[in-house]
């Protein structure tokens, strides 16, 4: 598979095989896809933290309201330290939120590789994220993704995308 093909078949799964394990070499692959992401002025101002334990999954389950995220026997929560991110001394801009992005970016494409499913969420209740993970006072929650195999009957919803033509100015 190219590049191409990896980015036009990633989508949103929503059902996972919930006993299928993913392997230790599989899931330090995809971290280490994320640890290779740009960030500005190389700050990497990241954590990943991969959640697996049926003991931490429940405490997090709350945080998001739809019950299909307990299919996926692992989560890949995204955080980072907005006080370790570069500053543009211009107008102050704080570049923790397009450094986490391309982070999660590379994470879900090198699962989409492994074969694994991902769904990008950001619609959570951050403070019981904080709480459950024991996070420090200027850390945020960015974003998690579940990962695991998608399940058989896992079919993932036809893409709507505008064409080239619309999204791209050639000046």
């Amino acid at each position: 598979m190219d590049f191409y093909d990896l980015v036009t078949m990633r989508s949103s799964i929503r059902s996972f095989q919930r006993n299928r394990a993913i392997p230790e070499e599989v899931l330090h692959r995809i971290l280490d896809a994320g640890r290779m992401a740009p960030s500005a002025k190389n700050l990497q101002p990241w954590k990943f933290r991969v959640v697996q334990s049926p003991e931490m999954l429940e405490k997090i389950y709350p945080c998001y309201s739809r019950d299909w995220i307990r299919s996926a026997p692992c989560l890949l929560i995204v955080t980072g330290e907005r006080n370790n991110a570069w500053v543009r001394s211009k107008d102050g801009y704080n570049s923790i939120e397009t450094d986490l992005t391309i982070a999660m970016d590379h994470l879900i494409l090198a699962a989409t590789w492994e074969g694994l499913g991902s769904c990008w969420i950001a619609a959570f209740d951050p403070a019981i994220l904080r709480e459950t993970l024991g996070m420090k006072e200027n850390e945020e929650v960015f974003a998690f993704t579940p990962l695991g195999y998608p399940s058989p009957d896992a079919e993932p919803l036809p893409k709507s995308r505008k064409s080239v033509e619309e999204i791209a100015e050639f000046l």
